[in-house]
């Protein structure tokens, strides 16, 4: 029980050819097998991109540098004007 002999493969393809038809069938293989294979691409491409960002994640980023300033530069402070609401009054 669960396999198939040769007669249940038999009727199978029999029933195939009765309802697709015999032209129908070469058309319906061909494009499947193209399917097949651009999913079989795209699955590589996945694959590839993947392992191409998990190598980039795996090395790890140089810090940038700290930059000193030197005590002999004048720091410059501006002061942040705050917005003016018109029509509007405060308590």
């Amino acid at each position: 029980m669960g396999s198939f002999s040769w007669t249940h493969l038999l009727i199978i393809a029999v029933l195939f050819v009765l309802l697709f038809g015999a032209k129908r069938l070469p058309d319906a293989a061909r494009g499947l097998g193209r399917s097949l294979r651009i999913f079989k691409s795209e699955v590589g491409q996945m694959q590839a991109e993947s392992a191409a960002a998990d190598t980039q994640t795996a090395t790890p980023a140089t810090p940038a540098q700290p930059q000193q300033l030197s005590a002999a530069a004048p720091q410059v402070q501006t002061p942040v004007a705050e917005p003016q609401q018109q029509g509007h009054k405060t308590l």
